[in-house]
């Protein structure tokens, strides 16, 4: 038999203990950030019907869908996001109650190119609202997201917003059809964070085929200050909206207290089809080349493409490998190899039922403890404990046990002390 060569698709990835730990940890604190919101959690399949897929992200989009046949010789994509499997959900559920707020927390697959903290498999952290047109849904959303990173220890961020409404109106000012070639220049906008003006000029001259005059008002309409948006689109009703829909989430992101963390950049352009109104993107100040770390906005058109009437919806996405990566890199985020706090050692095979035992009231108590597989010399079970970074060792033998104590080790200090198992639990909770 040959042997098999073991190997890894590029742009997917393990993730070892080290690294599964405190995202999990992680994950754990953002749901509880979500549901203190009134977010209820969903769970969607990780295959779709292609159909249900395809025609909602854009031509580039459907190109990074992970399509295939499957053995029924169903056509069937990998999901690409949360939110059109959310769509899908509300089409078929027609007596949900409204507005219905939900999370998802799960991974998704896009077939794009690789890069630094961006991986073909990745997991998305949504919530999103649905059933409601009120602004406040959208300043809400951004409460969240800033909830989110401040549970997470992060202070120094930013939350970049524009409105579609904007970018629509811009684009019909200069003759910019609707469909392929307008989304293809607000692809080219949106790049202008990580490449610049010059390249995106020249990507508008030569890939959108712009002439100077269109690429100059672009430009001049990615400067304005938000003062001066109403006088600019003057008669355009449409851009007259997405102003009046800016400030009003800029006002109620004040009320909300997180006014300081939000602000406006017309650039953020958001590359997918569905967006209608609200878009943001957001990012970390000390490393804004990892790019943006959670984004999302408004898609009140969503959910007509399924045969039905139009629904408004909000929503807002956190990339938890992204943010995972930064976070790593930044040193907010401690690797972490064991989620054990006590390893109990185990002297001898006469004396395992005692480690069993200490063991047993330690996770009654809510903390984690392990005991050593197998009685090999001691300096051996605290070599492990060491090597998996194990804070502490409990050790109990037949003279530990008749007067109801352990011998605790502390791994970081060396310091080593006798306590009662009572004592010992009160010890670690505090």
């Amino acid at each position: 038999m040959s042997k098999i060569v073991a190997r890894v698709l590029k742009g997917f990835r393990d993730y070892m203990p080290a690294n599964m730990l405190p995202k999990e940890r992680m994950l754990r604190q953002v749901a509880g950030v979500f549901e203190s919101f009134g977010f209820a959690p969903l769970q969607t399949p990780a295959l779709e019907y292609a159909d249900c897929l395809l025609g909602k992200y854009g031509d580039e989009g459907d190109k990074l869908l992970y399509r295939f046949r499957d053995n029924g010789d169903r056509d069937v994509a990998m999901r690409y996001d949360l939110t059109v499997p959310l769509a899908r959900v509300v089409a078929m559920n027609g007596n949900l109650t409204r507005p219905f707020k939900r999370y998802q927390i799960a991974p998704v697959w896009r077939a794009e190119k690789p890069g630094r903290g961006r991986f073909r498999e990745f997991m998305q952290c949504d919530v999103d609202i649905i059933g409601s047109t009120d602004m406040m849904a959208d300043a809400e959303c951004l409460a969240v997201g800033a909830a989110v990173l401040e549970r997470l220890g992060v202070d120094d961020f930013v939350i970049r917003i524009n409105n579609r409404k904007l970018l629509t109106a811009m684009l019909a000012r200069f003759d910019i059809s609707e469909g392929e070639p307008a989304m293809s220049v607000l692809r080219a906008i949106d790049k202008l964070p990580k490449i610049g003006e010059e390249k995106v000029r020249v990507l508008l001259r030569d890939e959108n085929h712009l002439s100077p005059g269109a690429i100059d008002g672009i430009f001049e309409f990615l400067s304005l200050p938000a003062a001066d948006l109403d006088a600019w689109f003057e008669g355009d009703e449409t851009g007259r909206l997405g102003a009046e829909e800016l400030n009003t989430v800029l006002k109620l992101a004040d009320e909300l207290g997180v006014g300081d963390k939000v602000e406006i950049d017309l650039s953020i352009a958001r590359g997918l089809d569905y967006y209608t109104g609200t878009i943001y993107e957001t990012f970390l100040k000390a490393d804004e080349s990892l790019g943006s770390v959670m984004s999302g906005g408004r898609y009140d058109d969503l959910l007509s493409m399924f045969g039905g009437a139009g629904v408004p919806a909000v929503g807002i996405s956190l990339g938890v490998d992204r943010l995972v990566y930064g976070l790593m890199e930044l040193g907010l985020l401690e690797s972490q190899q064991s989620p054990t706090q006590v390893l109990v050692g185990v002297f001898s095979d006469e004396e395992r039922t005692l480690s069993y035992g200490v063991a047993s009231k330690l996770r009654a108590a809510g903390i984690t403890a392990e005991v050593y597989p197998g009685t090999p010399r001691m300096k051996k079970q605290l070599q492990y404990a060491n090597r998996q970074g194990i804070a502490h060792v409990a050790l109990i033998g037949k003279t530990e046990a008749e007067t109801g104590q352990v011998l605790l080790k502390n791994m970081e200090t060396g310091q080593q002390d006798t306590v009662t198992i009572d004592g010992l639990i009160e010890l670690l909770t505090r």
